[in-house]
């Protein structure tokens, strides 16, 4: 077999496949695709709030001051980083009060929400205890 004809096979059967999207942290700048927190993210313009648990705030502390804060963060990067890792599929489930899509998300076929929740860097939705206020 050719090299250029492997090539072609190799691209053809997904070998040097990329995400379906690249996704950051969001910035100033105006949000298409973008994590904004630990449970909200931009795709392609719409708003989504995952479902099913609730990260520290990175921005607007409620209650655990620069502790939640910096937990905050790390969600927020955790989450940008498994979004990154893998094939994302959501369930859509309506809208919020916010006009946010509430969706479950899922990368690779693993809840994301899990994911955040067994690494201590989210709570359990609407019946968890918030951590970081401690």
């Amino acid at each position: 077999m050719n090299l250029n004809f492997a090539v072609v096979l190799m691209v053809a059967l997904g070998v040097f496949a990329q995400p379906a999207f690249a996704i950051e942290k969001c910035g100033s700048g105006k949000r298409v695709t973008c994590v904004v927190d630990g449970d909200t993210f931009w795709l392609k313009g719409e708003k989504i709030r995952v479902q099913g648990y609730d990260t520290p705030e990175t921005t607007t502390n409620i209650c655990g001051g620069k502790r939640e804060v910096r937990l905050g963060h790390k969600a927020s990067d955790r989450l940008t980083q498994l979004l990154n890792s893998g094939g994302v599929s959501l369930q859509r489930n309506g809208k919020d009060r916010y006009g946010r899509t509430l969706a479950d998300v899922y990368v690779d076929g693993v809840d994301v929400g899990d994911t955040l929740i067994a690494e201590g860097l989210a709570r359990s939705w609407p019946d968890g205890r918030e951590f970081w206020c401690d």
